[in-house]
């Protein structure tokens, strides 16, 4: 029998989840047939659908899945009950710290417009810190599908909210569409804002979309990251950097990126010394939350418990926590350490 440490224990802070795809499960189907939406088979059998986004019917139909289910929240009690059941599964799961990725240009239709679409996220995302006791912050992340003004617009409304809880401007959706160059202007807005810059970069595309993340978006952070194992030297860029990939290899999986789990090069980026903050991504999609993100490390690719704590250790440093929750999370991580492994 083998014996580790529970991973549900280990204090670690998630820093890439997209709001929409943080929902429950059986919080979509009641607020589906609340509102009358008719959902589809791979939203209600239980399994995660495998989507396999790398082509673009796949893409389409994981778009098409969101979409969905975003069109169930239609209340500012619908995105109350979202967030505060978001932090309950992350506390669950070890979560000392929570950055929650939106994009209230979605939400605005139904609550009333863009500001106070972001008002009543930002209001749920505070009464949810406070009820749970879990730290959370946002990331408002632009559509790098839209028009590069729109992002614009979106970085300024970010800082001017900044001291409501936004801690970093992202850009989202498929990168194989758009340049990253082309939303430079809206990073410069929100770095001098004093908001961390994080786009998603090497996930459906390759090493290259990660090192315009860098050049042209002067990135701190890299939404998932991982086609950088493709280019040792951009690997050492990340390290000599520090620029931490939030990795989310279930995701990889889900969507096709990688074939097996044991394809997604978590050792390459770890033996590497590219500081990486696991994540779930959308659950609601993909079927596991944060703590099964670290189980996978652990399953998959043999990463042993001195290991995973170091990730863990690698997502607060990377989080834009203050520092006595960092310091806190820091000694829950070394105290994790010490406890007796139990057999599994």
């Amino acid at each position: 029998m083998e014996h580790v440490r529970d991973v549900s224990r280990l204090p670690k802070a998630h820093l890439h989840l997209h709001f929409t795809g943080s929902m429950r499960p059986t919080t979509l189907l009641e607020l589906a047939d609340k509102y009358g939406v008719h959902l589809p088979d791979a939203l209600t059998s239980g399994e995660p659908p495998r989507l396999r986004a790398t082509d673009e019917r796949g893409w389409f139909r994981f778009q098409r899945l969101y979409d969905i289910a975003r069109s169930c929240l239609r209340t500012p009690d619908d995105i109350r009950r979202l967030v505060r059941e978001a932090a309950e599964e992350d506390l669950k799961d070890g979560s000392g710290w929570l950055e929650i990725q939106v994009d209230p240009t979605s939400y605005a239709p139904m609550l009333g417009g863009l500001i106070p679409a972001l008002e009543i996220i930002l209001d749920a995302v505070e009464s949810a810190s406070r009820e749970t006791g879990l730290g959370i912050r946002v990331l408002v992340a632009a559509n790098r599908m839209k028009h590069p003004l729109d992002a614009r617009t979106l970085a300024r409304l970010a800082v001017r909210h900044a001291d409501r809880g936004i801690v970093g401007f992202g850009l989202s959706n498929d990168e194989r569409r758009g340049m990253a160059r082309d939303f430079d202007r809206a990073f410069a807005i929100a770095r001098e804002g004093g908001l961390l810059a994080a786009p998603h970069g090497g996930e459906l595309s390759g090493p290259a979309s990660v090192r315009d993340c860098l050049d042209d978006l002067r990135a701190s952070r890299i939404g998932h990251g991982v086609r950088a194992a493709e280019d040792p030297r951009l690997l050492r860029k990340l390290a000599e950097r520090q620029v931490t990939c939030e990795v989310c290899p279930a995701s990889n999986v889900a969507l096709g990126v990688y074939e097996k789990p044991e394809d997604v090069p978590l050792r390459t980026l770890y033996d590497a010394g590219v500081p990486m903050a696991l994540g779930a991504d959308d659950p609601l999609l993909f079927g596991s939350r944060l703590a099964a993100q670290y189980e996978f490390a652990r399953r998959h690719h043999d990463f042993t418990d001195t290991e995973l704590a170091e990730l863990a250790r690698q997502s607060v440093r990377g989080s834009a926590a203050p520092a006595p929750v960092r310091d806190g999370m820091l000694a829950g991580i070394d105290d994790w350490l010490k406890e007796e492994p139990t057999g599994v």
